[in-house]
Order: C-alpha cells, then structure tokens, then sequence
C-alpha cells in the first residue's frame, strides 16, 4: 500500500520529527509511506469570514495539486467521524482487499480544509472533538496507521 500524508505548514519541532522519523521507519515494513508537505498561507491574526476562505481556498488548491486522482482521500476534518483504532485497521483492510493502493490522507493549516478538499475526500476523519495543533497531528496519525497495520496482520502492540 502507497500511504501519502499531505499536509500544511513546516514541521519545526525536532522531537515531531523524531517520532515522525521512528513511526516511517516502523511502517516501512508493511507500506510505503510519503510526506508531502505544504506552505502554509500567511495570514494575520484576525481574519475575516471571507479572509478565512480565502486562505483555505489557496491552500486548498496546493493540496489538491498533490492528489493522485486514483487515490482514496481521508480528510481529517473535525467534523469527521470518529473511529476506533480497531475500525481504522478495518478501514485500512477494507482498502486494501479492493485495490485502492494509494490512500492520500489530508491534514490542513490552522483553519482547516477548503471544501474543494472536503468534496475531493473519500471519507472524513476525526480524531476528537478537540482541536490538536496540525504538526502534532501527523505523528498521531502515522502512529494511528502503523497500529492498524499491526492489528490487521494480529501482531502485538500495547492497547
């Protein structure tokens, strides 16, 4: 399987980096994995309704332009839905059994995803109601994927 991961803004935090570095590593075993990652829009602080959109809109487009159109797309939105790790590993499973090789999962910038990103998607993600900052996201998510290829293949790993 073709794991793709596109997501915006710069990882700057060396410890992400480590963990993000160790969980590659460890799913290198049973897929290929490939960070894509973004500039994100500059933006002030306060930003109006339209300003939002059209930030979104920009870092959408890039996003997009990163998209094999054959891939399955799992946008992580916060409106998404919420899976267990055992119905992750199903999910994942499932993708495999029918041909879909390449599952591009999308991580957008501080405001979120446009909704040409959110239309692109297969499905929608959501780790938590909460809000998780986009940089620690990504290892959360590599740990995510390599436990539901560890469940999947009945290995042991720590619940």
């Amino acid at each position: 399987m073709n794991i793709s991961i596109v997501a915006i803004g710069k990882l700057k935090e060396k410890y992400l980096k480590q963990g993000i570095d160790e969980y590659i590593k460890r799913l290198s075993a049973y897929a290929k994995v490939e960070i894509i990652e973004l500039p994100d829009e500059k933006a002030p602080e306060n930003l109006s309704e339209q300003d939002m959109k059209i930030v979104k809109d920009k870092e959408g487009e890039r996003i997009l332009s990163k998209i094999s159109p054959d891939a399955h797309v799992i946008a992580l939105a916060i409106e998404g839905k919420m899976k267990s790790s055992e119905e992750l590993a199903d999910n994942m499973d499932r993708l495999a059994t029918y041909g879909k090789s390449k599952v591009t999962f999308v991580i957008g910038g501080s405001l979120g995803l446009s909704d040409a990103v959110l239309k692109r998607a297969d499905e929608k993600l959501s780790f938590s109601r909460m809000t998780f900052p986009h940089q620690l996201m990504r290892l959360i998510l590599l740990e995510q994927v390599y436990r539901a290829f560890r469940i999947n293949r009945g290995e042991p790993y720590h619940k």
